[in-house]
């Protein structure tokens, strides 16, 4: 992360004139492919670079001024996006966490879950409601963002670590009567899961990049290995029942690329991403899944072992077929919201 950062990788959606390279989400979303794709996880990282979405797209100049240039010169950390409830998990339209006017501040109470890198970030961009869910005229509205400055919240945020099966750094996080500057809150009171969509289709842009990236891993350790392990005096490669596995996997991780590739090139553009976003994060990590399995097969009970890295990865491609969005809801917003189909839940 500290390497990536000083190389200005991690602040390359920051524009040039806030001190960033000011490049695409097509640069950012390779970045964090041929991470993965090295044996990497930029999980720890791509925060920094998919958090700043809602700021760029929805924060006034003031704010920008405020937070992008420490952000690109990596002396501010933008890790945290705290949207998540228990209560409510991927329906955030029912998330309960409750920001009150009070004059010239926000207090906020609640609990949000699954929020990573907390206690590596300066900042962190908050979802909260701030209009009883009944007071609203559709379910989409009364929320807001703000950007909470986590350096001066003292004892009004605790957080409660998650053990997972993976090293990624995730936690629960409780609200007691923080205080928020109104200063701090991007955009219009209300409009926030409207502005909050621009980090998610750039969430899903990059971890769908990072799925790619491994399951290109998985492709490129499978190849050698098939054409260096020798069992009953031939390569295993040359088997049929070894390379087609190979070879059906790189088909599928082609296919997900060119999806990811046009979503990008429409984020660039500033056009509607929604479907083609998801659909390259579904696609991807499928793909990935695919590949990790086929490694799996592939090196056998070498697979298990830790000395050949297929066991790490394998753990960590498993993440994405269910966050940050679960692949089944994938499937239910292009029925409904692509296809015209009736809402199913």
């Amino acid at each position: 992360m500290n390497e990536l950062t000083e190389g200005g990788y991690t602040a390359c959606l920051v524009p040039e004139a806030y001190g960033g390279p000011g490049l695409g989400m097509t640069e950012a979303a390779l970045i964090l492919e041929e991470i993965n794709r090295s044996g990497g996880n930029a999980a720890a990282c791509h925060a920094q670079m998919y958090t700043m979405g809602t700021l760029l797209r929805h924060g006034s100049d003031a704010q920008k001024e405020r937070w992008l240039p420490g952000i690109a010169s990596g002396e501010l950390r933008l890790q945290a996006f705290a949207v998540t409830e228990p209560t409510a998990g991927s329906d955030t339209t029912r998330i309960s966490t409750f920001a009150e006017r009070r004059g010239d501040r926000y207090v906020v109470n609640g609990q949000k879950v699954f929020i990573s890198r907390v206690q590596h970030s300066d900042l962190m961009v908050l979802l909260a409601r701030t209009t009883p869910r009944e007071d609203t005229a559709k379910k989409t509205g009364g929320l807001s963002v703000f950007m909470v400055d986590l350096r001066e919240a003292g004892e009004a945020i605790r957080t409660r670590p998650l053990d997972t099966m993976i090293n990624h750094e995730t936690n629960e996080v409780f609200f007691d009567d923080l205080e928020i500057p109104a200063e701090n809150r991007i955009g219009e009171e209300g409009e926030g899961f409207r502005y909050i969509l621009a980090g998610m289709n750039a969430e899903r842009l990059l971890l769908a990049s990072e799925s790619i990236g491994d399951a290109l891993f998985f492709i490129d350790r499978s190849t050698r290995y098939a054409q260096e392990r020798i069992v009953f005096d031939r390569p295993i490669g040359q088997n049929q029942g070894v390379q087609f596995p190979i070879a059906r996997a790189w088909i599928h991780t082609q296919a997900a690329t060119a999806v990811r590739d046009r979503a990008v090139a429409l984020y660039d553009r500033g056009e509607p991403c929604g479907p083609e976003a998801n659909t390259s994060k579904y696609l991807a990590s499928e793909a990935a899944w695919e590949a990790a399995n086929v490694a799996m097969d592939t090196f056998g009970g070498y697979g298990l072992a830790e000395e050949f890295g297929i066991e790490r990865k394998f753990r960590e491609a498993r993440l994405y077929l269910v966050a940050p969005v679960a692949n089944n809801l994938v499937l239910s917003f292009v029925a409904q919201h692509v296809l015209g189909l009736p809402r199913s839940f």
